[in-house]
């Protein structure tokens, strides 16, 4: 039998997401309450502008006091939408302590506190989901944590920030500069007025140990994701991946080692074969490949940003806590029980395209493949064009420790015939 009496939703932040999320909730409110078993109804909307125009949204239920909304004793779930770390960790602790379950889309704070935030959950018999915390609309997490549950994961790859794929997708295709490609981004909304979070890989870190978290079982936090944006760039870097077969996108890569006994993260710009899958996503379209012992290769595609798409995940995690709430069940908790090391970049085993501007002259590519010797590494291909008195090598490397590849680096600087390292970039999906 259908319960008539609504559960009760109180939705913090109405901006690009919050604002879609009370829209279908009201037009697609008949369709959710069959699908949940009970009708739900906004209870609140928690702004911190309230004269804004709000859309759909009854403004007799606009309040400026989320501290007061979150803790009535008559809210069932919480859709924290606000972002950032304060004051969004005080309203989500609160929400538990006075019986709500939380819907969040807040990567950040879930990669500074989510141990924390998960264990307060618990406590209080409560459901905390994040679907819509990593790549939007596409449901990523939930098969991890619970489709995948009785499978191994090995790796996640994939491309998790819109923004910085737009640019680099634009660097590609139209020839631009990183800076023209970021002032197309800004101009079409897909990268903020400050675009830090996103160029310089913080937004991607904070999904990146999302991701590895909750595919090996471990704590992972952002202090421990290896990180590097793509303000660094260039359009001769964009000209020589093409050369080699490849494209230039930005990766998060969490993976568990050859001997299972640590994992590693990290995000960093990285050259890919054309022909991997992620090479031919373009626009601000996100993709995770996921590889798993038994199910083998997985790729979740879609869109990863936006109001709309995000809206859809956190719909989706709605209708879970209001099922839950209903039957008394919970969702997944926090899975932490391996509990296994998180390795430092330098032991992370990958490869390098390296670009030395040198001089040209006898002797000069003996020198330097000399220095990649004695640190170990080992030479893939070379290759060199003369620019007068000087000339350009390119090397690319076998996988080695990144270590033994940083050192290698350090000491070619340090020849008298190698003027400049021009660009240096990892290779990956191979």
């Amino acid at each position: 039998m259908v319960r008539t009496r609504p559960l009760q939703v109180a939705l913090l932040g109405c901006g690009v997401v919050g604002s879609q999320v009370a829209r279908l909730m009201t037009t697609h409110g008949a369709d959710l309450a069959a699908r949940i078993g009970a009708p739900v109804e906004l209870a609140g909307v928690a702004v911190r502008r309230p004269d804004r125009a709000r859309g759909t949204v009854d403004p007799a239920l606009v309040t400026t006091d989320a501290a007061g909304l979150v803790s009535r004793g008559d809210i069932d779930i919480v859709l924290e939408l606000i972002g950032g770390i304060e004051p969004a960790r005080t309203l989500i602790n609160s929400a538990f302590e006075h019986g709500a379950s939380v819907v969040t889309a807040n990567k950040a704070l879930l990669a500074k506190d989510g141990p924390a935030l998960h264990a307060a959950a618990g406590k209080h018999g409560a459901d905390l989901y994040f679907e819509a915390s990593v790549a939007g609309a596409i449901p990523l997490l939930r098969p991890l944590r619970e489709s995948l549950a009785g499978d191994q994961v090995n790796r996640v790859l994939g491309i998790v920030n819109g923004t910085t794929n737009f640019i680099l997708d634009r660097m590609a295709s139209g020839g631009t500069s990183y800076g023209e490609a970021l002032q197309e981004a800004t101009a079409l909304g897909y990268a903020e007025a400050d675009p830090t979070a996103d160029v310089e890989g913080f937004d991607a870190a904070a999904k990146a140990a999302i991701l590895a978290g909750i595919a090996f079982h471990t704590r992972v936090g952002l202090d421990d994701v290896h990180r590097e944006g793509i303000t660094e760039v260039t359009a001769a870097d964009i000209a020589s991946a093409r050369e080699m077969g490849c494209a230039v996108k930005l990766l998060a890569i969490c993976e568990r080692a050859a001997d299972g006994r640590s994992v590693t993260a990290r995000v960093h710009p990285a050259m890919i074969p054309l022909g991997h899958p992620l090479a031919s996503v373009g626009e601000a379209y996100n993709a995770v490949f996921v590889e798993a012992e038994a199910a083998g290769r997985l790729m979740f595609y879609g869109a990863g940003a936006g109001g709309v798409p995000t809206a859809s995940a956190v719909l989706g995690d709605l209708v879970a806590a209001c099922r839950n709430r209903l039957n008394g069940g919970r969702g997944p908790g926090e899975s932490a029980y391996a509990a296994l090391p998180v390795s430092p970049m330098g032991e992370v085993v990958t490869r390098y395209h390296i670009s030395l501007d040198v001089s040209d002259k006898p002797g000069v590519l003996a020198q330097c493949a000399m220095v990649f010797a004695d640190h170990g590494v080992s030479i893939d291909t070379v290759r060199q064009t003369g620019k007068g008195g000087d000339a350009q090598l390119v090397v690319v490397t076998h996988r080695a420790p990144d270590a033994a590849l940083g050192a290698t680096v350090d000491a070619l600087r340090r020849l008298d015939t190698v003027h400049d390292v021009a660009s240096i970039m990892r290779v990956e999906g191979e």
